[in-house]
């Protein structure tokens, strides 16, 4: 464990890592979330037969037409699972999106593209920077999936213990920017497409021709990765690397290689490459005459470009990837294309797993009518007891987080929650877009202080190369301030937010019309 500075940190810590092995005691007795999302599934049915027979209904509030459960174990209904369990599986809306993103990803990651980048990014930053570089790096490497975990954060301890600087620091400014600051970003990626995917059949419920774009969250999110930048780098540089001292650990510091030239070719044809497909995509939606626009009324969020965005994505990492790997020599011909890929959709057997029984919970939920329902109801629950505006925004967002630190994955909490909080609040007047940013604060700024992180085990093994005594306490109490801090700001940034009436995004108004 890290030694405090002051009795009073001391003793506080020591509160911390007591909840904390609390959590853990409970987490490690949950079952596996493909599991949890069969159970959910089971429960679902079992629900809905009750519902029925307790005859459980609302009133639409749009058509006024009576909503009754539907009997998922009467004869029709399992005549309907009988026939839709594939159905469910391929029609689920994330499977696809992150199917086909990862062929992209593949040939980037396989090719060496992603670690050069992040290398040359921190690298090339003043030290004064420094911090900050790593922070933004962090936030910058969402669109790589698992990249900035396996790649920058280790990095980060290394380039800090190579500049005299307490390592540990270093990997808890990487750690907050990958991690803690999931909710945030200067792009659009995977994440975005995946979590609006889940919005859109849950908005469906209420209104069955609305459709979630993934730029929906774009201008809050941009907005807070500036944020998160400031209050990374100021957490590190005044909070946690004085409590963490001068590092008298027995890891040497390394030196780290600057970049060959025939990287520094390899990196700057693959910004070219890039820049070229940003040029072709842009002809195609700048031109009041694009070639995906809206061939009907001409616009542009409402069009086959944002339709089809993931394979806009895909190209951005598929032809930079291809040109940097032909020129430093990891991509020969299209056998090592192919095996790129291969190896990155590979990785993704656990989640498709996770995705067939998420699948089953999720249009199990919409078909039974309890997702409507229990909007309804609820809706008129929280309007009775006076729980609207920003306290109840505020409220949603710390439920977020509290359900994050028993359940890691942002796809899967969203598909339970997503079909019941975005037509309760789309009932109270709010738009998904805006339910969806609250929920993305809330699933970022505790991931960094949950052992239920699916690479929290790895951030300990990445520690304990810079001081064996190093475990999930050191881990904590290093990254807990940041959570407190990254909460507190990012709530007071909506609150405001939400007062001065901005829109979260393009097709992102705060309320219903």
């Amino acid at each position: 464990m890290v030694k405090s500075s002051s009795p009073s940190k001391f003793s506080f810590n020591r509160i911390v890592l007591k909840f904390l092995d609390y959590v853990e005691r409970i987490g490690n007795k949950l079952p596996h979330p493909a599991t949890i999302f069969a159970l959910l599934a089971v429960i679902v049915a079992i629900l809905s037969c009750i519902a029925a027979m307790l005859d459980f209904s609302a009133i639409h509030p749009i058509s006024k037409e009576i909503i009754k459960v539907s009997n998922l174990l009467s004869g029709d209904g399992i005549r309907w699972i009988y026939t839709n369990v594939i159905n469910n599986f391929v029609e689920f809306p994330p499977l696809g999106y992150v199917l086909v993103v990862m062929i992209g990803i593949g040939v980037a990651e396989g090719s060496g593209l992603f670690n050069i980048m992040i290398r040359a990014l921190v690298l090339g930053a003043p030290q004064k920077l420094l911090t900050g570089s790593i922070v933004l790096a962090g936030i910058l490497s969402h669109i790589a999936s698992e990249a900035g975990y396996v790649i920058l954060i280790p990095l980060g301890a290394l380039i800090f213990n190579a500049v005299g600087r307490h390592p540990m620091a270093g990997l808890a400014a990487a750690f907050c920017g990958v991690s803690g600051a999931f909710g945030a970003s200067f792009l659009i990626g995977a994440d975005e497409q995946i979590i609006a995917g889940l919005s859109t059949p849950a908005a469906q419920i209420l209104h069955p021709d609305m459709i979630i774009n993934p730029a929906v969250n774009f201008y809050f999110m941009f907005f807070s990765a500036i944020f998160i930048i400031v209050a990374g780098t100021w957490v590190t540089e005044k909070i946690v690397e004085p409590r963490l001292g001068k590092y008298t650990g027995t890891a040497p510091p390394i030196a780290i290689d600057q970049l060959k030239p025939l990287e520094k070719k390899g990196l700057k044809w693959a910004l070219l490459s890039l820049l070229f497909v940003i040029a072709v995509l842009a002809i195609t939606i700048i031109p009041e005459n694009g070639l995906l626009r809206n061939p009907e009324d001409g616009s542009i969020l409402r069009s086959p470009f944002f339709d089809g965005i993931i394979i806009g994505i895909v190209l951005f990492f598929i032809f930079p990837g291809l040109v940097y790997g032909i020129i430093v020599g990891t991509i020969k011909n299209d056998r090592d294309t192919i095996k790129h890929i291969s190896r990155s959709i590979a990785d993704l057997s656990g989640y498709i797993v996770l995705v067939f029984f998420a699948a089953q919970f999720v249009y199990f939920f919409k078909h039974s009518n309890l997702g409507i329902i229990l909007a309804i109801n609820g809706a008129d629950w929280l309007q009775s007891i006076n729980l609207t505006g920003i306290p109840l925004i505020v409220a949603f967002v710390l439920l977020c987080a509290f359900i994050n630190l028993f359940m890691g994955s942002a796809s899967a909490k969203w598909a339970i929650m997503a079909p019941i909080f975005i037509p309760m609040f789309m009932l109270l007047g709010y738009h998904p877009g805006l339910t969806q940013a609250a929920f993305r604060i809330g699933d970022s700024v505790t991931n960094i202080i949950t052992p239920m992180m699916s690479y929290f085990a790895l951030i300990v093994t990445f520690s304990q190369k810079y001081d064996e005594k190093y475990g999930i306490g050191t881990i904590i109490s290093t990254m807990l301030p940041y959570s407190i801090v990254f909460t507190i700001g990012w709530l007071i940034i909506l609150v405001i937010w939400i007062l001065l009436g901005l829109p979260v995004g393009p097709d992102g108004p705060l309320y219903l019309k």
